[in-house]
């Protein structure tokens, strides 16, 4: 080596990056704007910086400035000491946090969102959505929504978070030029009403010890009460088996009806929500759970304005309750992928076993029940269990909270005996079928029950009764075509709900929905490439959302062998 090249060395020791690119003088790494972090600050005031309120801070961002930029993310990780990825990939998981990423320009103040499910397209969504696309002016965003709860009502567009329901584009404009985008509280059975008609005096006699938790689960058990969110699980059995897992214990409801067609929890909970909270009560109480999470369906922003409300007059004593706000992600109804939302991440269904009961939320055993099985809870237990299983028809027992949409003269929530039929069901509760319709095809279980011809009309609407066709129950959403209406443009339309929705955590959901949308697009449909591609995602999807996303698929192929046919041809 010469003597020159030592004395570069020595230089190069002594005087580290001389002659070489200098080092930039900002550190690496995504760097939070003061502006940012300022508002962020002032946003949470004195709320705990805790992983689990991630989603409720986002809500606190998207509400105040229509949108979340990547400033107010990074802020906010850096707020709460997480990584910028992880608050990233939070909030664009969900589908009512507008991310805007670096460069891309603002959204517009204002966003109106139309719904394209299943009931609101039959009712004419798709031209109400191009309307108000091609009229509305500038600083209003016309989107698609999935289904926002409201099918009885369809079409629906939603300003902000008020509805306009059988909406038309002249109503909605007019609505968005008057600025109302606050939601409606409809009349409902306050506290102070419905201690007047006995309320609570259950749930006193329980802490008192006048009732005893075994009275209250025997008559579950003898009653036979089913979870009403879609899976049918005997309830008596689960407050049981969470009661045996060792404590400390928590309590859920799941309150994030999403599956089009369904909106029997938005009813119930709009008008008799004490009947709700007094059997939350009482199962919390059961199962001596310290706490309790109601994880509450953002597209119901009435009842999000309505519970903090309520709840601040319950009786004292019991659990402490949280409010947390769904996101707009229909996974978010399988119970793993709730509790991982309620948890502050993405709504990933989890591996199955250890089963909630066992390892829940924040890794406690958790009873999780849908809104409507804890409302009836009060009334089981007061009447009796005879009382309940008196109620059916067709060798059913009990009773069965029916949403009822699409071609029927009066949609809605029906009330009506477990095991009816859907020809019972549109003639004698819905008034029959809707001027110039002939009952052609129904849903008997929202977007994943399946199809079925209106020829298989004497069907019992229950539990274990339609498994056989290929379908099943599910949460009881009852959707209504006539001869005017198609099943491969029906069952098109849930295909690509299931694409939209799918959380993509398996590649069997992830790219098996999407590719059958993309088969069904077609004139002619490849029915075996269909059928195994169906087969694969019932056999190797993580969650139900998956295994049962082709049942509409396969239904049109079993039972509509014209429409097949014709597209075949």
């Amino acid at each position: 080596m010469s003597s020159n090249d030592d004395v570069h060395k020595v230089r190069e020791f002594e005087h580290p990056g001389e002659g070489r690119r200098r080092a930039k003088a900002t550190p690496k790494g995504r760097q939070v704007d003061p502006t940012a972090s300022h508002e962020i600050e002032q946003l949470l005031g004195d709320r705990p910086r805790r992983r689990d309120l991630l989603i409720e801070y986002l809500h606190l961002i998207q509400d105040k400035y229509h949108q979340i930029s990547a400033a107010h993310l990074a802020a906010l990780a850096d707020e709460m000491k997480l990584a910028f990825a992880e608050v990233f990939e939070t909030a664009t998981f969900y589908a009512h946090f507008d991310v805007v990423k670096e460069g891309e320009p603002d959204i517009p103040p204002l966003t109106i969102r139309v719904c394209d499910s299943l009931t609101c397209a039959m009712m004419g969504a798709e031209k109400l959505l191009e309307e108000l696309q091609d009229t509305a002016g500038p600083g209003i965003r016309v989107v698609r929504a999935p289904c926002v709860g409201f099918c009885d009502s369809a079409p629906v567009a939603e300003i902000g978070h008020r509805y306009v329901l059988n909406a038309t584009t002249a109503e909605v404009l007019d609505t968005a030029a008057r600025g109302e985008t606050d939601p409606i509280i409809p009349a409902y059975v306050d506290y102070d009403a419905y201690v007047k008609e006995g309320g609570y005096k259950l749930l006193g006699d329980l802490r008192a010890g006048r009732i005893s938790k075994e009275d209250i689960l025997k008559t579950l058990d003898d009653s036979s009460l089913r979870g009403l969110g879609g899976a049918g699980f005997p309830t008596g059995r689960k407050w049981r088996a969470v009661l045996a897992e060792p404590g400390p214990r928590l309590m859920v409801v799941n309150a994030d009806e999403g599956e089009p067609g369904t909106f029997k929890d938005r009813f119930y909970m709009l008008r008799d929500v004490h009947r709700l909270f007094e059997g939350m009560l009482i199962a919390a109480h059961v199962v001596d759970a310290t706490d309790v999470y109601i994880y509450l369906r953002d597209e119901y922003p009435a009842a999000l304005k309505l519970a903090p409300i309520e709840i601040a007059k319950l009786p004292p004593g019991g659990p402490t309750i949280h409010i947390r706000r769904g996101a707009g992600a229909y996974i978010c109804g399988e119970e793993s992928a709730l509790l991982e939302s309620i948890e502050g991440k993405r709504g990933l269904p989890r591996h199955k076993p250890p089963y909630p009961f066992q390892v829940g939320l924040f890794s406690r055993p958790t009873l999780i029940n849908n809104l409507e099985t804890l409302f009836w809870v009060r009334d089981i237990v007061e009447k009796g269990a005879s009382w309940w299983t008196s109620h059916g028809r067709n060798g059913r027992h009990g009773l069965r909270s029916y949403s009822v949409s699409g071609r029927v003269r009066e949609p809605g929530v029906k009330l009506a005996p477990a095991g009816i039929t859907v020809r019972e069901l549109i003639d004698e509760y819905c008034g029959g079928m809707a001027d110039g319709h002939n009952f052609y095809a129904y849903l008997p279980g929202g977007a994943s029950g399946g199809i079925l011809p209106a020829s298989m009309d004497d069907i019992p609407l229950d539990f274990g009764t339609l498994e056989k066709y290929g379908c099943f129950i599910g949460s009881a959403a009852i959707v209504i075509l006539s001869q005017q209406d198609s099943v491969r443009s029906a069952a098109l339309n849930l295909m690509r709900f299931f694409e939209d929705e799918s959380c993509g955590q398996c590649t069997p959901c992830r790219v098996g929905t999407q590719k059958a949308a993309l088969l069904m697009q077609r004139p002619v449909w490849n029915r075996a490439l269909l059928e195994e591609l169906s087969q694969a995602m019932r056999d190797a999807s993580i969650c139900g959302l998956g295994q049962a996303a082709s049942n509409p698929l396969t239904s049109v192929i079993k039972y509509f062998p014209d429409e097949f046919k014709e597209a075949a041809e």
